[in-house]
């Protein structure tokens, strides 16, 4: 299924409340609730405090945090119908890029930039802040805090532009352990039930997964473990899930793996297999065969284009010369902010539609020697 995208919804978190409702937010400042039925944008609310860079759901699925560009943590009750505003958390300067409850939904911890603080849920206060800098002897550059986890043990899990993963014991404010995985930034991270194995995706497009070993066989201590990097993606891997028997990853590649925990299979199956998915899996291009013309669909646009041609004549995968160039004949845009859903040309050429989530649209296309009209139907 796929939800069509709006030019002021910009979509940077998405999570699952009570049960099976979708909540999205992004940098218009909305938290929207998606038809899943519909597929469509059901209902928003504004969130009060600019653009919203997180968002995530309590445990039982009754309240959503948000982290706001103006530096506030601010918690929505999920009411039947919509979400409510509940009230404000203790706000401190810097844009709120990563959320995390802890599982008796008593703290929340929020990551910022060089710094990330663990707040009160009850009282509001943050009673604790801690610079992720600290170690860092005159680091010159700031240090963004992409990606947080509050593990119920009490540590927190931060992932950031350093390339680094650390472990910290948010109550003495100390810092338990410190991996870097990666030259560049660490952009999500993901944990398993158990709390016992994380992902990591960086902006390499490299994915590692730590897990918490025992340091001598048998014994109580147990430390955490880096794998070697799983390169299944060439861009920033922006989303991390981990699954029971998987590791999920999403690229700005359009690419979205499913990598199977080989120790967690019985069998071999469908499910033990690695599998990329490649996105969009709708067409995005049409063809007039008669014609000679193609239709490309942008979020916004068409173009339509005639193909070039040749006079010379070859085998199957030969590049002919071509006697007549490829031709862009018109840019049709699509009115309002709704981004085109499905587009076709007919196969003669006359006849081009296409759809937004809300209306149809046609057009007759006529061709009057090298020059093309449009005309609305």
């Amino acid at each position: 299924q796929v939800i069509p995208g709006h030019e002021a919804r910009s979509v940077e978190s998405l999570c699952w409340a009570a049960g099976d409702r979708l909540f999205g937010a992004g940098l218009g400042g909305d938290i929207t609730e998606f038809d899943l039925c519909g597929l469509s944008a059901a209902r928003g609310v504004d969130g009060g405090g600019g653009p919203i860079w997180s968002m995530v759901a309590n445990g039982t699925g009754t309240q959503l945090a948000i982290g706001c560009e103006d530096g506030s943590v601010k918690i929505f009750q999920v009411v039947p119908g919509g979400i409510q505003f509940e009230r404000n958390l203790d706000r401190r300067k810097g844009r709120v890029l990563c959320l995390s409850w802890h599982r008796s939904d008593t703290h929340i911890v929020a990551g910022s930039i060089d710094f990330f603080r663990v707040i009160d849920v009850t009282s509001g206060q943050t009673v604790q802040r801690i610079m992720v800098n600290q170690q860092v002897e005159k680091a010159k550059r700031e240090c963004v805090v992409w990606a947080i986890a509050l593990l119920s043990s009490g540590t927190v899990v931060s992932a950031d532009s350093f390339g680094r993963v650390q472990f910290w014991d948010w109550e003495h404010g100390t810092l338990a352990e410190s991996h870097t995985v990666s030259t560049s930034a660490v952009l999500s991270l993901a944990v398993s039930e158990k709390e016992d194995s994380i992902i990591v995706g960086t902006s390499t497009g490299a994915t590692y997964q730590l897990q918490l070993l025992p340091v001598r066989l048998g014994g109580l201590e147990k430390r955490w473990a880096r794998t070697k990097p799983f390169q299944f993606h060439s861009h920033d891997v922006r989303a991390v899930a981990h699954s029971p028997t998987a590791l999920i990853s999403g690229g700005l590649d359009a690419q979205l793996v499913i990598r199977p925990l080989m120790e967690k299979m019985q069998k071999k199956s469908y499910d033990a297999a690695l599998r990329k998915f490649t996105f969009p899996h709708r067409r995005l291009v049409s063809c007039a065969r008669k014609a000679r013309l193609l239709l490309f669909q942008f979020s916004q646009y068409l173009e339509l284009w005639r193909l070039g041609s040749t006079e010379e004549t070859g085998k199957d995968g030969e590049v002919l010369p071509l006697c007549r160039m490829p031709e862009h004949l018109v840019q049709l845009k699509s009115k309002g902010p709704e981004h085109i859903y499905c587009s076709c040309v007919s196969p003669c050429g006359t006849w081009v539609g296409y759809s937004t989530a809300s209306r149809f649209q046609l057009y007759r296309v006529r061709c009057d020697g090298d020059g093309v009209s449009l005309r609305k139907v």
